[in-house]
């Protein structure tokens, strides 16, 4: 039997994939690289957005009219949405929520015996069962590590509490051991990921505790972690992230909106102005931080006024980058029963104002780097014959290798870059011996 695994969306997605790889492996079925040939076709869905989702729906109508005979299994975010079911009715065989992949055999035979545990019974019996399989890693050097899975927060415009369920972390010592294994290994990259990783609680261990134990292994690598919510950006972990060069100088925290009233709507639990608190003392503890976000435009209700808000902020704490949503209603979350009232041309509109200034902020910083040399950790060559990496500050760096050098000595570690030039807003350099 040969599969083929097709992931959509989040880090998150990417990793759980990764382990269904490992376990269909194990169990003597065969890496397929197209669809069209494969006898199961695994879709890791995300359903963050209706785009996200709409691609679904047009993948699932081509591969079944193309490969008529293949099982094809719908898990991550779109699982377990009933009308995502309704919709893909007679399309799709399975819909498995991850935290099943430990039945998928059974499953996939239209077995559920008695004693074939749900979903979220595995989680109340032993936690993320899934997450104990050793995954598949698709690199050699740079490896996701999921701590936990699922999240507490309920924003009122997000769907993952219900696609994932409630948080449900793995013990510190698991984690340990695969981070350990890693190192062991060679990688030079290591990223905790979560729904919200900074939440991560397993006993007497919090993730500022779990991340100073980490960053105490010894070995030469970089520690990142995704993603992190504002409400659980403590003292202890600001500190934490000062004290060691291994944990990288790049932190992901999603503002959403600049607006109270807006953040209010939308559930978040903080203000805009502790928010800039929060970024000031981190930039204070770890000089040269880099600083990214997320931001939705046209939340339900948003006015120009509110809007202004979160313009201004975004000059304010220039922020290197952001990954800025046109807000799209989801079905069962609180704001899907709130009036979208903000048009399309205005969200558009809105959008360009926010990425207009934030390709000022990166401009700036981009300037800040000419004639620097800088660590990269390299990750492969471009059709142009350039090689490509990442800063510890996640900048992405195109740089030439002298034609002597071993591409094995250049991919996957970490080298020297002299940056000397900018070209439209990107970084690039030669190799330094």
């Amino acid at each position: 039997m040969h599969y083929y695994i097709l992931t959509l969306g989040c880090q998150m997605n990417k990793a759980d994939s990764e382990r269904i790889a490992s376990f269909l492996d194990d169990n003597n079925y065969i890496k397929q690289d197209d669809w069209p040939q494969a006898d199961l076709i695994i879709l890791t869905t995300c359903g963050i957005r209706q785009s996200a989702e709409d691609r679904v729906y047009g993948l699932v109508g081509r591969m079944r009219k193309l490969n008529p005979k293949a099982t094809i299994v719908i898990t991550g975010c779109l699982a377990k949405r009933k009308d995502v079911q309704k919709r893909l009715a007679g399309k799709v065989d399975l819909f498995m929520p991850i935290n099943e992949l430990p039945n998928l055999l059974a499953l996939l035979h239209n077995c559920r015996p008695d004693n074939l545990l749900s979903s979220d019974e595995l989680r109340k019996i032993s936690g993320e069962k899934y997450l104990t399989i050793q995954p598949k890693y698709e690199s050699n050097f740079s490896a996701y590590v999921p701590i936990g899975n699922g999240c507490n927060n309920f924003c009122s415009y997000c769907v993952v509490p219900y696609a994932r369920g409630p948080e449900v972390y793995r013990p510190a010592s698991d984690i340990v051991s695969e981070v350990k294994a890693l190192i062991k290994r060679g990688y030079k990259e290591i990223i905790l990921i979560a729904q919200n990783v900074n939440s991560y609680q397993s006993k007497q261990t919090n993730f500022p505790k779990l991340l100073s134990v980490l960053a105490s292994l010894p070995g030469d690598f970089w520690l990142r972690f995704s993603s992190s919510h504002p409400k659980d950006l403590s003292d202890e972990l600001i500190a934490v992230l000062a004290s060691s060069d291994k944990i990288c100088h790049h932190l992901h925290v999603a503002l959403q909106s600049g607006d109270d009233e807006i953040l209010k709507a939308m559930n978040r639990k903080y203000t805009a102005a502790h928010f800039c608190s929060l970024i000031e003392q981190i930039r204070q503890a770890k000089p040269g931080i880099i600083i990214t976000t997320d931001v939705i435009v046209g939340f339900p209700g948003e006015t120009k006024k509110q809007f202004l808000n979160t313009v201004k902020l975004i000059k304010e704490m220039n922020f290197d980058m952001a990954f800025i949503s046109i807000y799209s209603p989801r079905p069962g979350t609180v704001s899907w029963n709130m009036k979208d009232n903000v048009s399309r041309e205005e969200k558009k509109r809105r959008e360009k104002v926010l990425l207009d200034i934030l390709a000022v902020n990166s401009q700036n910083i981009n300037d800040s780097y000419l004639d620097k040399e800088i660590i990269v950790l390299a990750e492969g060559i471009n059709k142009r014959g350039k090689y490509y990496g990442k800063t510890s500050g996640f900048k992405t760096i195109k740089f030439i290798v002298p034609t002597e050098m071993r591409l094995e000595d250049i991919i996957g570690n970490f080298v020297k870059v002299k940056i000397n030039k900018i070209v439209s807003n990107n970084l690039e350099g030669e190799f330094v011996k």
